[in-house]
């Protein structure tokens, strides 16, 4: 049984001011919502990437970030960014960096990019 994906409705500086379900965020109504990225660095400096499934509702096919998700209703940016990384590639120890956190707009939706990086040097 698939599951409703709600997500948090947020102001320009992050505060939440509803909820919405991951289709209304995704069908061009360009509804705020919170997302979390990790940049994985090596020692060497190489960056870790992931190409995203041809199933996926959002630039399919595409080379993204190592980790890559939405902040659930009711989830921190912390708790998102852990889950995320424990879902993805099975890390669950790691130091987040924050580096900066924007909009990004496209023509089906818009999102509040929380960005950080890790070096990591453990399995992927």
């Amino acid at each position: 049984m698939n599951k409703e994906e709600w997500f948090p409705l947020i102001d320009e500086q992050g505060n939440t001011i509803g909820k919405a379900t991951r289709r209304e965020c995704h069908n061009g109504s360009k509804l705020l919502h919170p997302v979390v990225h990790l940049h994985i660095i090596n020692n060497d400096g190489e960056l870790y990437l992931q190409k995203r499934s041809m199933n996926k509702d959002i630039q399919p096919g595409k080379w993204d970030t190592a980790v890559g998700g939405h902040i659930d209703y009711g989830e921190t940016v912390k708790e998102a960014l852990a889950r995320e990384v424990r879902e993805e590639l099975g890390i669950t120890h790691f130091i987040p960096i924050h580096v900066l956190t924007y909009i990004f707009e496209s023509d089906r939706e818009r999102e509040m990019v929380n960005t950080f990086y890790t070096v990591y040097t453990g399995k992927i």
